[in-house]
């Protein structure tokens, strides 16, 4: 059958994460591409979230995704599927802080910061800001102001809705402390930019169209070099 066909399937009948990586493991390569677009933008937002940095998020996503097929077999099943690829994207940006030596950062995400983010002025008047695109740009700054340790809790819980037990597993945190991190993170932002950005938070953090095709052709050509 032609992969156009089978992405078709699958987008069709709802394959499960599980059912993918089974056929993907079983020599149907191609069908990785449905993995690749199906978590492209939690991916970038998790890496942006550490790394503040566009093209470094980019080429995180592209070490995971080339890591995590190459370890397809040592996925047990015992936790959901995107938690575990989520996870190896969190080590993969950590490696990279590491390897940058930006040892501040590391140590802020794993020990916690109380300060409270020094945000960009234009975020002092929010009310003027009228269109969703503008509310979503300051949503970006904002979150991204805060320190390592929330923001990367509050990126998987409120903008890529992911489950607490999810983002636990993916960050190695108890559930309890994500709960606090989530509390405090979303304590340091304004209770109306919260409130203004609702609306747009789905345009926060875009990674669609030829961005997302970008880095599943690089992906894609990484693993044939192998």
């Amino acid at each position: 059958m032609a992969v156009t066909t089978l992405l078709e399937q699958a987008k069709l009948e709802g394959w499960s994460d599980e059912e993918v990586v089974r056929r993907v493991r079983d020599g149907e390569t191609a069908l990785y591409e449905i993995i690749m677009r199906r978590y492209n933008q939690r991916l970038y937002r998790v890496a942006r979230a550490i790394l503040r940095s566009d093209s470094e998020a980019e080429d995180v996503m592209q070490d995971a995704y080339v890591r995590a097929y190459e370890h397809l077999r040592q996925y047990s099943g015992v936790s959901p599927f995107g938690a575990w690829l989520t996870r190896i994207t969190v080590n993969e940006a950590i490696a990279r802080l590491r390897h940058h030596g930006r040892m501040q950062e590391l140590e802020a995400m794993f020990n916690g910061n109380d300060a409270p983010p020094i945000l960009i002025s234009s975020l002092e008047s929010p009310e003027q800001q009228a269109s969703t695109r503008e509310v979503g740009k300051l949503l970006e700054e904002a979150i991204l102001a805060l320190p390592s340790s929330y923001r990367t809790v509050l990126m998987m819980r409120d903008i890529e809705e992911m489950t607490t037990a999810d983002t636990a597993t993916a960050l190695e945190l108890t559930e309890e402390n994500v709960k606090v991190r989530l509390h405090r993170a979303r304590a340091m932002l304004r209770k109306e930019l919260l409130a203004r950005a609702e609306a747009g938070r789905g345009q926060a953090f875009p990674f669609l169209g030829s961005r997302c095709d970008r880095i599943v052709e690089a992906v894609f050509e990484r693993l044939e070099e192998d």
